[in-house]
């Protein structure tokens, strides 16, 4: 570790596990629990007092700009009340949605002095997070949703100043795999983008190609006054472009300047790895920035690419007007290098204002296994005396994130009168072999939640793990219904009881559906008979249905059919039953993987479940995550029904209604 930095950093602290014989898991509610040993980004790494400091929860809550509510009265909401990770500290972000791949780039876009941050996590969307730097010394990362909404960037954006003026400027991405220019005619202080070229055009008046897949950047890299622009190709070499004197109204004069930049020419070697013989060398996606880290007058050259575990440094040797690249790439930080999952994307700044520049480094997830890194990979390194590296953080941006393809549940657990909130993940990075169940207790009210982390459930043996909870044996405490990657349920019986739960696995294959995988379980009395029925979703997206021709002690679930109603949401269906328009009967929500959330009413006839497709009155599918798993509740004790989804990227959307 090198000197100075965190105690830990990305991994788990201290705490207690759980023994599990075979075949039996035991998982108890409440502070001894489950095992108590946090995860990366749900701990929340803490960062020194300089950079992003513990928020109280009066400050998470009343920092938050809310926008216009939607056509349906909903509006997302990022700090609806707090949640505290396992030392205490707020989350600043709690339901930001989580981050698999983010592309960071510090900016001071409004001109005050420090460095704000964009990140781009979905094609299309940025983040803004403005810097406040607080009288007590700390600095807070404020969101300003909707701040940027209207600009399309694609794959891929960069800020740069283009035409000299003084102010950033915007490219992107185009589809597919061109460049969008916006120019800033605002000025340093406000901007205001304005879409000059859809398809930026060369000086001989030819479309500028960047693969869509690959971060460019651009510099002034000779000093001559003009922004040169560049591109990584996919056979590891740097395509080159200069800006001409001339800032034309309708594009930016880019002219050519040769397709091998410095000779450079990044390939990945797998001998060098395993020891094989005669493997071909391997070119990949690449993410490059630029930056003087040596303070030495001239910029240097900073290279991710997908098959490569670190950031590669090549350094200047030449000068700022004669600038030279003909030296080995090095991994980074030289004095203790970075090693990921692959494909990093840097960005450079002086972010704690002492001089020097400081590193972002997001991971986009390479050829290193991209699963190891879906909660690892915001990394913040400053600079510090004598030119070492420091990491403060692999998670910068502190919210809720487990992974990968969160599954919340929403249940009172403890009985205690309010809902405390459980989130299933896809795979544990730190043990890529098996997922788990985190718990957050609600140690608020039914009217002021106040969502604490207490753990994770290790739940062995397989993956994609969806949580559903409902008394099946009728002892009036609640077990659980576990959905999995396989085609088969878990049941895990509660035997402990309803105010200090204790779920002992039962049955690994407790049921299984008839074909598919991804099993995502949903419990209602559907033919109300006073007993529990099932409906069970899968990859294909559609809907089983399983009925109970047991007893409400007593359990027989047998499957009905495979394809419930002739259901069907394209992939990934996540069935909920909840009573949505509270008429006293249980209605059917369905999320998916790109449709959102699918609506359908229950008009029950002599008691049976009857369901009928009607328009959603959910946030449209623009508006959601992918894999869109809902839950609906009276969180805030309002008298209306919150929604809380999870989703691809391992966080939690939420979403208010306010009319």
């Amino acid at each position: 570790m090198a000197k100075g930095a965190l105690a830990k950093i990305g991994g788990r602290l201290p705490g207690g596990g759980i023994d599990q014989a075979a075949l039996l898991a035991v998982l108890t509610f409440g502070a001894a629990a489950c095992s108590t040993s946090p995860k990366p980004g749900v701990d929340g790494t803490g960062l020194p007092e300089r950079s992003a400091p513990a928020m109280t929860a009066a400050d998470q809550v009343n920092a938050e700009e809310l926008p216009e509510p939607d056509a349906n009265g909903w509006v997302r909401r990022i700090r609806p009340f707090a949640v505290l990770d396992s030392t205490g500290a707020a989350y600043e972000n709690p339901f930001l949605g989580g981050f698999n791949v983010p592309r960071p780039q510090w900016v001071d876009i409004d001109a005050d002095g420090d460095l704000d941050l964009f990140v781009q996590e979905r094609t299309g969307h940025l983040h803004f997070f403005e810097r406040e730097d607080r009288e007590d010394g700390t600095t807070a990362h404020t969101l300003r949703p909707g701040a940027y909404d209207h600009l399309d960037v694609g794959e891929w954006y960069r800020f740069v100043d283009v035409d000299g003026d003084g102010d950033r400027d915007l490219l992107s991405e185009s589809p597919f795999s061109y460049v969008r220019l916006y120019r800033n005619e605002g000025d340093a202080g406000r901007a205001r983008f304005t879409l000059l070229a859809d398809t930026l055009l060369d000086v001989r008046g030819e479309a500028i190609f960047s693969d869509r897949q690959n971060i460019p950047n651009a510099t002034d890299i000779d000093c001559d006054g003009l922004v040169d622009l560049f591109l990584g190709r996919v056979t590891g070499v740097v395509t080159r472009y200069e800006a001409t004197a001339t800032f034309a109204a309708s594009a930016a004069p880019f002219r050519h300047v040769t397709d091998r930049f410095e000779d450079i020419e990044i390939v990945a070697d797998p001998a060098a790895n395993d020891g094989s013989p005669g493997r071909p060398t391997l070119h990949g996606a690449n993410t490059m920035a630029f930056a003087d880290y040596d303070a030495d007058g001239d910029a240097d050259l900073f290279w991710g690419d997908f098959f490569e575990p670190g950031l590669l440094l090549i350094r200047n040797t030449g000068s700022c007007r004669a600038p030279s690249f003909r030296s080995e790439p090095s991994q980074f930080p030289l004095n203790d290098p970075v090693l990921t999952s692959g494909y990093n994307a840097p960005t450079f700044g002086d972010y704690d204002a002492d001089g020097d520049v400081d590193l972002l480094m997001g991971v986009l997830g390479g050829s290193n296994n991209a699963n190891t890194s879906t909660i690892d990979n915001l990394y913040l390194f400053t600079q510090e005396d004598g030119g070492d590296w420091v990491r403060w953080s692999s998670a910068f941006v502190r919210q809720v994130d487990v992974g990968a393809e969160s599954v919340p549940a929403l249940v009172d657990l403890d009985s205690d009168g309010d809902l405390d909130l459980l989130l299933g993940q896809k795979i544990d990075p730190t043990d890529l072999p098996n997922a788990r169940v985190f718990l957050f207790e609600n140690e608020g009210s039914p009217t002021e939640p106040l969502m604490v982390w207490k753990g994770e459930f290790p739940l062995d043996g397989a993956y994609h793990n969806a949580p559903a909870f409902g008394d099946l044996d009728g002892d009036g405490d609640l077990d659980m219904i576990l959905g999995t990657w396989r085609n088969e349920l878990r049941y895990l019986a509660n035997e402990g009881s309803a105010t200090q739960p204790r779920f002992v696995l039962v049955d690994s294959a407790y049921l299984a559906i008839t074909r598919g995988s991804n099993t995502t379980p949903t419990l209602g009395d559907l033919d109300g008979d006073g007993d529990l029925d099932l409906l069970v979703g899968e990859s294909s997206g559609t809907v089983n249905y399983f009925v109970n021709e047991g007893s409400a002690r007593e359990p027989l679930f047998v499957m009905v059919t495979d394809e419930y109603l002739e259901i069907d949401v394209g992939r990934r269906s996540f069935p909920k039953l909840v009573d949505a328009d509270g008429d006293g009967d249980l209605d059917l929500m369905i999320g998916s993987e790109e449709n959102g959330i699918l609506y359908f009413r229950n008009d029950p006839v002599d008691g049976e479940s009857a369901f009928h497709a009607v328009e959603s009155p959910f946030p449209a599918p623009d508006a959601l995550p992918r894999w869109v798993t809902g839950e609906l509740a009276d969180l805030d004790g309002d008298g209306d029904l919150d929604l809380i989804t999870g989703g691809d990227e391992g966080g939690v959307w939420y979403f208010e209604r306010m009319r």
